[in-house]
């Protein structure tokens, strides 16, 4: 261990990182064994919280740049997936759509409330751990926003594994939809345009990022001007490639790892029952706000539970293509909402800070 009031030598910090990647990717291979969604931000957030909680080595810090690529990384996978043809299959259903994301965020701040009340936790700790949706961007910036990241991040991913455990048997046992024969095949974007969206995406989003410097501009940014390129089509079908936003989950895991301690885990377990029961009430919510949809604009229930189902996007999908939902407009909802609760993130901070003195 290293001795108080001494910065560790260089060799014993490169030595922890090496232990730290190592651990990281051990994980990540066994997760991705196991089929778990976002092996790689899943393995680094174990593995760098293992070693941070183990107290054996020097305290580690991810850089500045890592903590902003993660962000811009994860902002461009999103806004490719702002297409032209999604936006479309929303026709004249716009409104209700909205309508129905504006009731899941609704939702979602009044379980966060009762969270921050009944935990006794800062309003904004409260809210972002049950922002229903884009649980690895609101990880990502949680500090940003004034949140305790740590808590954050632990309930978050919490919601998304219930998600994952309860979606297919809830589809399967209560709607009892026939097979599509597997998930939808989808052909792989061609590297050079898929290298130059991210660079361009990148590049004028954290640019912009610098000038306007609101929360969660290194996320939204590159977000924005990646679904501008998208539904432009002027490069074509293009998307981060795999190995950087691979990279881009395993830094935001890996930032998040980090800032565990013992103290801070002591604290997350006191919470974890309210967060379990608060989870379901917005699980249950969501499906409540599905049958609506589907009773208004005459989807199957179906299309309408998954297409509002509050997280694990990927999941859902290829829930929806193996049952044989329409996945065009589960993913139209699911992306319209993603999009509006990372965008209304920063603004609920400010509320925050406006009337609370503080996030």
């Amino acid at each position: 261990m290293t001795l108080p009031g001494r910065p560790p030598s260089k060799g014993r910090t490169v030595a922890a990182w090496a232990v730290v990647v190592a651990l990281s990717v051990l994980l990540t291979w066994l997760l991705r064994l196991a089929h778990m969604p976002s092996p790689e931000m899943f393995g680094s957030l174990f593995g760098t919280m293992i070693y941070a909680v183990s107290g054996l080595g020097p305290t580690l810090r991810l850089p500045r740049w890592g903590s902003i690529g993660g962000q811009a990384l994860l902002g461009a996978s999103m806004g490719v997936l702002v297409q032209l043809g999604t936006l479309q299959a929303l026709g004249g259903h716009a409104l209700t759509i909205a309508a129905v994301n504006l009731g899941t965020l609704v939702a979602s701040l009044a379980v966060g409330a009762l969270f921050a009340r009944w935990g006794h936790l800062a309003p904004a700790t409260g809210t972002f751990s049950m922002i229903a949706g884009g649980a690895s961007g609101i990880v990502s910036v949680a500090r940003e926003l004034g949140a305790d990241e740590r808590v954050t991040s632990v309930v978050q991913y919490l919601r998304v594994l219930l998600i994952l455990v309860g979606m297919p048997v809830v589809a399967a046992v209560v709607f009892r939809p026939g097979h599509a024969g597997g998930a939808a095949a989808s052909a792989s974007a061609p590297l050079g345009p898929s290298l130059l969206l991210t660079a361009i995406s990148l590049g004028v989003g954290l640019t912009l990022a610098g000038f306007v410097r609101f929360p969660a501009s290194s996320l939204l940014m590159p977000l924005a001007v990646a679904g501008a390129l998208s539904v432009s089509g002027a490069l074509g079908p293009a998307g981060v490639p795999g190995p950087l936003l691979s990279l881009g989950y395993a830094l935001i895991g890996m930032q998040v790892g980090l800032r565990f301690t013992r103290a801070s885990l002591r604290e997350v377990g006191r919470l974890l029952p309210l967060a379990v029961v608060l989870i379901v009430v917005i699980i249950a919510a969501c499906a409540g706000i599905g049958l609506v949809l589907s009773a208004v604009i005459g989807v199957p229930p179906l299309d309408a539970y998954l297409a509002t189902t509050p997280g694990g996007l990927y999941a859902v999908l290829a829930t929806a293509a193996d049952s044989g939902a329409d996945v065009t407009f589960v993913l139209a909802v699911q992306v319209i909402r993603l999009i509006l609760m990372l965008f209304s993130a920063p603004l609920i901070a400010a509320y925050y800070r406006r009337h609370h003195g503080t996030a």
